[in-house]
């Protein structure tokens, strides 16, 4: 693990501006597993790793309305 920098962290308000989201949306993606992966630190510390975000972001790009059409009907 050495030289390896070390995860980046988001709070819940920083990921919200992040991605343009309410706080209430990234609430119910946590109950539902439709937002990013998220990791709890706390009794009432959420935060989401940098690294989960892209990729959750990485997984919603799409070419084309059509390609999105077909990635959920493969689902």
């Amino acid at each position: 693990m050495h030289g390896e920098s070390p995860e980046v962290y988001l709070t819940e308000k920083e990921f919200c501006l992040k991605h343009n989201v309410s706080p209430r949306t990234a609430q119910r993606w946590r109950v539902t597993g439709d937002g990013p992966k998220w990791v709890r630190l706390g009794l009432r510390q959420v935060r989401y790793r940098v690294s989960d975000c892209e990729a959750w972001a990485a997984s919603r790009t799409f070419d084309s309305r059509a390609a999105e059409i077909a990635k959920q009907l493969a689902a």
